[in-house]
């Protein structure tokens, strides 16, 4: 039985109610009065429901569509402005005890080079990183409790944060690694990470088991139940995903919008973010073998959906997309962005020869984050850089409250024009500096507080002047 308070998988991702879902959805996706029913409640920025969102996911009436696109539009300008907060992935190791169909560190790979990064090694990759001006990583490392043990991972983010080079430091790290227990979240927390992101990569429990045939990933509930033990260990922010083209996409975005209902009536806050990577080719792996794969125009209408349905949460979209496609997101919903990745370990340091190829991925958009900042001026966004919510105390479900009631943005905008400033005293390149520097000149006179505007203003002169690391 459905149960979204249940802190039984199948019990708050459950697949009769998904399926009931799904043919509500098929029966209404022509009942025009309650297409727009759903969406004059989704002018409340409340969020919807899962099958008020199933609903507006498969409605193919182009006047229709064109409304969500429109709200979705002023919903992310609503609560994100022009903001885009700029990350990096950096992969520690490619050890993987797990057999995966869909990644190429499966463990009876015998192509892909296994690596890990000492803590040494640690060092020179984050200054690569630092010198880019990247100031948030995503931790990346596959599953081997032998070669990448918590221990491992715990004295990885020390390291990355005792990194001092330059004027660059890494202010947030993120964590993405397997499932574990609350006892290993507990001290995930202690070390100061950001947020927990675990990608469900389908909700489906047998397509689920098919895809991951052996190793501890195969066991569905104890990975769908990862985000309640995160919480449960004291880590407030946590982040979901699921890999599409694994599985039908209809199916997926319910279980997905079930799960962060789930964890809103389970444990009083819902995911910080949600990510929407599509499959891509790796060394071994091959997107033709998986017959679900998404188009382009499939992929611009989720995340849509997914800006209205829960206009708090976060939105992500890696390097995985060409830029095309990223362009076409950005407008609709996504939020942060990563910039000038490398998808293999050691990458940021030494490009590597095709035969000893490590990446997780392939990635699509090549350019450095230079180009990438420069593209986003261009578009007329703010690229930032800023830590600040995470370094103040204000997450989990204080910084959900500070979202919803409209106050975030006294903090955002600032802290997201003095992290550009700094990007663009340290690391730009002449064409973005210039453009940069416009685009902080006039979103400063946007900022709605007169005082905060007014300090804000001040710290931008003392960033010009050498000082670093101011933030409301």
């Amino acid at each position: 039985m459905y149960n979204p308070k249940s802190s039984i998988a199948t019990e708050f991702i459950d697949d009769a109610e998904i399926l009931e879902t799904l043919d509500y959805a098929a029966k209404n996706r022509h009942n025009r009065e309650l297409i727009d029913s759903i969406l004059e409640k989704a002018k409340s920025c409340k969020g919807l429901s899962h099958r008020e969102a199933a609903v507006l996911l498969d409605c193919d009436l182009p006047d229709e569509n064109e409304k969500m696109f429109e709200l979705a539009r002023e919903i992310k300008q609503k609560f994100y402005g022009n903001r885009i907060v700029m990350f990096a992935p950096l992969y520690l190791s490619n050890y993987c005890i797990n057999g995966c169909v869909y990644c190429p560190y499966h463990r009876t790979n015998k192509h892909i080079r296994r690596k890990k990064l000492t803590q040494e090694e640690i060092v020179q990759e984050v200054i690569a990183l630092q010198d880019m001006g990247h100031k948030r990583l995503a931790l990346e490392t596959g599953e081997d409790p032998v070669n990448n043990p918590i221990e491992y991972v715990l004295e990885s983010i020390k390291t990355i944060y005792s990194i001092k080079h330059k004027n660059g430091a890494i202010r947030r790290v993120n964590v993405n690694i397997a499932a574990t227990t609350v006892e290993n979240y507990r001290k995930l927390k202690a070390v100061g990470i950001g947020t927990y992101i675990l990608f469900q990569e389908t909700y489906h429990k047998k397509t689920y088991e098919e895809l991951h045939p052996t190793g501890p990933k195969h066991d569905y509930n104890y990975h769908t139940e990862a985000m309640d033990r995160a919480m449960d260990g004291g880590i407030d922010d946590v982040g979901c995903g699921v890999l599409f083209g694994l599985n039908l996409y209809r199916y997926d975005f319910v279980g997905l919008l079930m799960h962060a209902e789930h964890l809103e009536a389970a444990k009083g806050v819902g995911p910080h973010t949600i990510s929407v990577p599509r499959i891509r080719s790796a060394d071994d792996i091959d997107p033709v073998n998986f017959s679900n794969a998404i188009s382009d125009d499939i992929f611009e209408k989720i995340v849509a959906v997914l800006r209205i349905a829960v206009p708090y949460t976060g939105l992500i979209i890696s390097t995985r997309e060409s830029k095309a496609a990223r362009e076409r997101v950005l407008k609709l919903g996504v939020s942060q962005i990563s910039g000038g990745s490398r998808t293999s370990v050691g990458g940021y340091v030494h490009e590597e020869e095709e035969e000893e190829n490590s990446a997780q991925f392939d990635v699509s958009d090549t350019r450095t984050l230079d180009q990438v900042v420069n593209w986003l001026l261009d578009l007329g966004y703010i690229p930032s850089f800023c830590t600040a919510c995470y370094r103040e105390g204000r997450t989990g479900d204080r910084f959900m409250s500070l979202v919803k009631s409209g106050q975030i943005a006294n903090c955002c905008q600032p802290n997201a024009l003095m992290t550009l400033k700094e990007y663009l005293e340290d690391y730009a390149s002449p064409d973005t500096r210039l453009k940069g520097e416009k685009r902080i000149a006039e979103e400063l006179e946007r900022i709605p507080n007169e005082n905060v505007r007014r300090i804000a203003r001040e710290h931008l002169v003392e960033l010009h002047d050498g000082k670093r690391d101011f933030r409301f």
